[in-house]
């Protein structure tokens, strides 16, 4: 195991984008037809669309390998070595918490969600713990939905609110649902939806919409030359 990049890979990929949405240099637009299979119309019985509200925080992992649990960024590397202040308190809230990973993962296997600790381009007022989930992944792959939920349910962790089930949804209609804050506590307007296409129960792709009037980053201090905004704070730290 590679000390600094455990997985030997990023823990997780860029999500395609649907037209109209916000683009960054990152960032790159989905196949016309993957667009009109999640927003228009599924190409047959086989075909479900589930749509989840986009968080706005830093993409992170938890993985189990050969029997560790181990705390990670969205490149790959270890947390505790990120050079960034958020990453070293999701890695001790990851030991605190390691039984109810263990709990959950399979060796080889990672849950993949947002820590919300620092606003990046949303602030929030959470309702629950820092860390909402949305995949639990090996290499590539993703766990069905339903899985996914079981999975995680028996833990008690928080995952990313269910928008929509069923036929394909425009994005239109995914933010009238979310409305401008969504159910994660927002304090300013959500950053976007994700759709998860499954085809015959498994994952087939994934794409999303990201609103264009949102500022990537606008809160993190490289952007803003203020201090860092917290969302949350671990509880020795709390003042």
């Amino acid at each position: 195991m590679k000390e600094d990049k455990p997985l030997g890979q990023p823990s997780y990929g860029s999500i395609p984008l649907l037209p109209h949405s916000r683009v960054t240099p990152a960032d790159h637009h989905c196949h016309e037809g993957q667009a009109r299979i999640a927003t228009v119309k599924l190409r047959d019985r086989h075909d479900e669309v589930i749509a989840q509200e986009k968080l706005d925080g830093s993409n992170v992992g938890v993985a189990l390998l050969n029997g560790q649990v181990l705390a990670i960024t969205r490149a790959g590397y270890l947390a505790a070595t990120s050079p960034f202040e958020q990453h070293w308190h999701f890695a001790a809230w990851v030991e605190k918490n390691r039984s109810r990973f263990l709990d959950v993962l399979h060796e080889g296997e990672r849950i993949c969600g947002e820590w919300l600790m620092q606003a990046h381009g949303t602030r929030y007022c959470l309702p629950h713990e820092p860390l909402v989930c949305f995949d639990i992944m090996k290499v590539a792959y993703r766990l069905p939905y339903d899985e996914f939920l079981q999975r995680i349910r028996g833990a008690e962790f928080v995952h990313a609110h269910l928008v929509w089930r069923g036929p394909a949804i425009s994005v239109a209609a995914t933010l009238d649902i979310l409305g401008l804050h969504g159910f994660h506590g927002a304090q300013d307007e959500i950053e976007g939806v994700v759709w998860r296409v499954q085809r015959k129960g498994q994952v087939d792709f994934l794409v999303k919409y990201l609103k264009p009037t949102k500022v990537d980053g606008s809160y993190l201090p490289e952007v803003s030359g203020q201090g860092p905004v917290w969302n949350w704070q671990p509880p020795a730290a709390a003042s």
